[in-house]
């Protein structure tokens, strides 16, 4: 079977990190086509691989007939018309969350896919493809701690971009740990809330930072999580679950532990987030190439988050925007599933 050919559109630092994935560590893909608002961006990038080509019109490279599947790590809001055109074309996408930019939207993509009786996108939410979180999905999973009644996340960042602002810590952060709920649990989240503590004196100005997210879901399990973007640190993902058998906690850096005089311990924390999910990301893009290479086969393009995952995790967000605002609980306004 020959190579799926690949058009990575927006190459900033997620998409030129998939180019260098799908070039150097993806096996069955090539990168034949790439594109970015910033041509100068694009260029480069397409003169060092073999067959690769720049294309200046976003439409126009995932129409390319030099296409056969199509990576989107281009910014949210051009979202909606990039992935209605890869519908259009039939052509299965693996979109950087979020899916879209609002619910309606996004809901609009999950409808639009189904009317095509056929999966096409699936939507980059990479910790389900972390070695962590799949071992410990697979221990809940397997009953052995029983049934799943609280976790407890904490997602921190060093830094965040100077666009940040209190909203996004909701709708570009807490989103992960969105999909973690509904991933691990294996059901929607029926309504969440937004408790502000005393902001960090180093956080941008008027930006609320740390957060705390209150999530419940449909059976009435908690999940709690703190969101500290602005630590200055490093950065730090943990989750915890405690179920009625026990409890698991994974993300403590614990490859190595020091300990040495005069009595401290210790370890590396990751730096970023690329660090920290690298291999996840590895394994997504190889599963979802390996995917669509064997679709006629299977009858699905996508192997992990689909448009609808894409989609709740867009209204818990709304609904996390919401109670931002008012610091009330806010409940989940989820449409029929098509």
């Amino acid at each position: 079977m020959s190579d799926l050919r690949i058009a990575v559109l927006g190459v900033g630092v997620m998409g030129a990190d998939h180019v260098a994935r799908i070039t150097s560590r993806i096996s069955g893909a090539r990168v034949s086509v790439v594109n970015d608002y910033v041509t100068e961006k694009a260029d480069p990038i397409a003169s060092q691989i073999d067959g690769c080509r720049a294309v200046a019109d976003p439409l126009d490279a995932l129409a390319d007939t030099d296409v056969d599947a199509v990576v989107l790590a281009t910014p949210g809001a051009a979202h909606e018309k990039q992935l209605l055109a890869c519908l259009e074309h039939g052509k299965p996408v693996l979109c950087e969350k979020p899916l879209t930019t609002d619910v309606s939207t996004s809901l609009e993509i999950v409808r639009r896919e189904a009317e095509l009786g056929r999966p096409l996108i699936q939507v980059g939410f990479m910790r389900r493809f972390d070695d962590e979180y799949m071992r410990l999905k697979a221990l809940l999973d397997g009953g052995e701690l029983g049934n799943p009644l609280v976790m407890h996340c904490v997602h921190r960042n060093p830094s965040v971009p100077s666009y940040f602002d209190s909203s996004l810590i909701v709708k570009d952060s807490l989103v992960h740990e969105v999909d973690v709920t509904r991933y691990l649990f294996e059901e929607e989240i029926a309504s969440v809330q937004i408790v502000k503590p005393s902001s960090n004196p180093g956080a941008p100005q008027g930006v609320i930072d740390p957060q705390i997210a209150i999530l419940r879901t449909v059976s009435g399990r908690h999940v709690d999580v703190e969101l500290f973007v602005t630590t200055g640190v490093a950065y730090e993902v943990r989750t915890e679950v405690v179920a009625e058998r026990g409890s698991a906690m994974i993300g403590l850096d614990v490859g190595m532990i020091r300990k040495a005089a005069p009595g401290t311990w210790g370890g590396q924390i990751t730096p970023g987030f690329r660090e920290r999910f690298g291999r996840a990301y590895d394994t997504e893009i190889q599963r979802w190439v390996d995917a669509v290479r064997t679709a006629a086969t299977t009858g699905t393009y996508i192997d992990g988050p689909s448009a609808w995952d894409g989609y709740a995790a867009a209204a818990v967000c709304a609904a996390g925007v919401e109670s931002l605002e008012t610091g009330l609980p806010v409940d989940v306004q989820l449409a029929d599933r098509p």
